[in-house]
């Protein structure tokens, strides 16, 4: 049995970066951009105005000012400005030349159709000069990101439509076990519905990766030989759930090995999610996940969830917030790692309700998980704790 720690270094050891493609940038989101993005223009490109009023010389201000023009964004102006001359003008319209100053609409007032007077004067130009944002052949987003919606308008806004990414990893989901039956149907005796392997389904996706559910394996190496030997032939990593503890039936770690899985590590000193297996089959990935739901759900989120990431090219740091224990909290044994579910109130920590790795509805209320170390039993009121957010 190995730490947690060293598991995650295990795991994150055996990572590489797949090959790239080009995907069109609006469907980009959620993938991690390969190559570095420049601008092709300067941004403003051109001297713009910041308001809605009037374009004129700051030196002219205190006087009554003749309205000369009228330029709308998008329009090109026609005129200069002259002493005590203005520009009725829109936000986003470029400057006329002579002129140095937006002086905003509402503190000014038109004494006429063709003259105005300026009531108020800013500190500020309101003027955004070109280039002041971006220049051209500068670097607008880093290689390595995780492409988000604020993303694709700095895609569009320097004609990067066609997007360099990572290619997304192919995740096979087995889920192992005689007494599930798939959720469309109704559990007999003794039976009951596979949530496991949608729920793995949905943390795939959520990553940015393929999802290939290939069903319930029977409870026998042979049913589960056979689709453990398709999954790794056709995806980059396999995920299987149940079967990997100490039943009779627990059979999951000699089907990898016979299926040509190296073993790297079958057990973890951690709760939920002790009899979690990892093993390589070249570079292919394979993880056996325990069968109880909380359990798949943390170890997926410790150890899956960053490969996934990493064959992308992306280092996850999962967001990690510190707050006071909201209670007293303790646990009977404390010789393994444990992660609790935990909600957040009035900026204190309260674990959930929480019967045990199998009750996977607990899930549903909590905002993260915190960790008891090793050898810790007691988490006091006010006590400071990492939450990390799930």
């Amino acid at each position: 049995m190995i730490t947690i720690e060293k598991a995650y270094q295990i795991v994150i050891g055996k990572s590489y970066i797949l090959e790239t493609e080009k995907v069109d940038f609006i469907s980009s989101v959620g993938r991690i951009l390969a190559e570095d993005v420049t601008s092709d223009i300067e941004m403003p490109p051109f001297d713009k105005s910041a308001m809605d009023g009037y374009a004129c010389r700051r030196s002219d201000v205190d006087n009554t000012l003749e309205i000369i023009e009228i330029i709308p964004a998008g329009k090109t102006p026609t005129k200069e400005i002259g002493k005590n001359q203005c520009a009725k003008i829109m936000t986003g319209a470029p400057v006329p030349k002579g002129a140095d100053f937006i002086a905003m609409v509402e503190y000014s007032e038109e004494t006429d159709s063709k003259f105005v007077k300026i009531n108020k004067i800013t500190q500020r130009n309101n003027i955004s000069y070109k280039g002041e944002d971006v220049k051209i052949g500068q670097v607008v987003l880093r290689k390595g990101i995780k492409i988000e919606p604020q993303h694709i308008a700095v895609f569009a806004s320097v004609g990067y439509t066609s997007v360099l990414v990572t290619k997304q990893p192919r995740v096979a989901i087995i889920s192992t076990g005689d007494e599930l039956v798939e959720p469309q149907m109704k559990p007999g005796i003794s039976q009951i519905r596979n949530s496991n392997g949608y729920q793995l389904i949905t943390q795939v996706k959520s990553c940015g990766a393929i999802a290939n559910y290939i069903g319930i394996a029977d409870d026998t190496p042979e049913d589960t030989f056979d689709k453990v030997s398709k999954a790794l032939s056709e995806n980059d990593m396999v995920l299987l759930t149940g079967g990997v503890s100490m039943g009779s039936f627990d059979f999951v770690p000699e089907v990898l090995k016979k299926a040509g899985v190296e073993i790297l590590f079958d057990s973890i000193a951690v709760t939920p999610g002790k009899p979690t297996t990892f093993g390589v089959a070249g570079k292919k990935i394979c993880f056996g996940l325990p069968g109880n739901p909380v359990s798949s759900f943390i170890q997926f989120e410790l150890l899956v969830k960053p490969l996934i990431y990493k064959l992308m090219s992306f280092d996850y740091i999962p967001l990690d917030i510190q707050m006071p224990m909201g209670i007293e909290f303790k646990r009977k044994k404390s010789d393994r790692k444990a992660f609790i579910p935990v909600f957040i109130k009035e900026g204190e920590v309260f674990p959930v309700e929480y019967h045990g790795s199998a009750h996977i509805h607990a899930l549903t209320f909590a905002h993260g998980i915190i960790s008891f170390p090793i050898g810790v039993d007691t988490l006091v009121k006010g006590e400071t704790v990492h939450v990390r957010q799930i």
